[in-house]
C-alpha cells in the first residue's frame, strides 16, 4: 500500500462507510450524485429569480432569468446572479456597466420562461416574449412594464469563480448596488412592501420546477433580542 493511502481516503469511501449512509443518501459530487436528477439546485431552493435586462454599447436590449440569484448586503444595497454560461448579459453588464433586476410573478412566469430561449443575435427577448418595455430612471436597460417591481444597478464586480484547486469554472457571478427601486404602490400597505400579494414566483430545482409565495404561506418569526428569548421559542407550543 502507498505511503499515507488511508489519509488519502475519502471518509465516505466503501472502506469506510460513514455510519449514517442508512439514513442518508450520502454522495461526492464530483464522483456522482447516483440519482435520476442532481438533486442540488432543488435543496438550495425555492430561489428567487434573477430576471435581469440589459443592453449592449449600441444600446439593443436583452432580457434573460437566472436562477442563481440573491440578495448580499443592506447598506448600499447590492444583489448579484451568477452566469453559467457566456450569455450576452455578462457581456452586457461588462461594456454598460448596468442591469435592471425585474421581479417575476404568478402572472409573468411564462414569459420569465420564453425570455430563456437562445434568441438569435440582435433578436429581442422583449419581443419574443410579447412584452411591453419602460424606460429606466438612472441606468440604460429597459424595465419589464408588467413587472410589479424593478432595482436598477450598477455593476460593482464580475468575480470569476473557481473549484477548491483554484481551476477557472464555466460561471462568473455579477453584482451590483441597487440605485433606483420602483415598486408597484398597490404592493405598499401602512409603509410595508406585502411580499406574498405579488405573487413572486421562485426557482425549485427539477428539470422545471417552480414555487410560489402565497399570502397562506406567509409567517412571520421575529429574531431573539436577548439569550433570554431562545429556550421560550423552541417549545413545540411557542407561536
Amino acid at each position: 500500500m502507498p505511503r499515507n493511502a488511508t489519509q488519502e481516503k475519502s471518509p465516505m469511501t466503501p472502506e469506510t462507510p460513514s455510519a449514517d449512509t442508512e439514513t442518508f443518501h450520502v454522495y461526492e459530487p464530483a464522483l456522482g450524485h447516483g440519482l435520476a436528477h442532481d438533486p442540488f439546485n432543488a435543496i438550495i431552493g425555492p430561489r428567487p429569480i434573477g430576471w435581469i435586462s440589459t443592453c449592449d454599447a449600441q444600446g439593443r436590449p436583452n432580457l434573460a432569468p437566472y436562477s442563481f440569484f440573491n440578495a448580499f448586503n443592506y447598506t448600499p444595497p447590492i444583489i448579484g446572479f451568477s452566469s453559467i454560461s457566456g450569455r450576452d448579459t455578462i457581456a452586457n453588464c461588462a461594456a454598460t456597466g448596468e442591469f435592471v433586476w425585474n421581479l417575476t410573478t404568478e402572472a409573468l412566469v411564462r414569459a420569465m420562461n420564453a425570455t430563456s430561449f437562445a434568441a438569435l443575435p440582435g433578436e429581442s427577448e422583449f419581443g419574443l416574449a410579447g412584452l411591453q418595455t419602460l424606460p429606466s430612471r438612472l441606468v440604460r436597460p429597459l424595465r419589464v412594464a408588467a413587472s410589479p417591481v424593478h432595482f436598477e444597478c450598477r455593476v460593482t464586480d464580475i468575480v470569476q469563480l473557481h473549484d477548491s484547486a483554484g481551476r477557472d469554472v464555466p460561471a462568473r457571478m455579477t453584482f451590483g448596488e441597487v440605485v433606483a427601486v420602483h415598486i408597484r404602490r398597490d404592493l405598499i400597505h401602512d409603509g410595508v412592501y406585502r411580499t406574498a400579494e405579488a405573487r413572486p414566483v421562485l426557482r425549485a430545482g427539477g428539470r422545471g420546477d417552480y414555487a410560489q409565495i402565497t399570502p397562506d404561506a406567509m409567517f412571520e418569526l421575529l429574531r431573539p433580542a436577548t439569550r433570554e428569548d431562545i429556550a421560550p421559542a423552541l417549545r413545540p407550543d411557542a407561536p
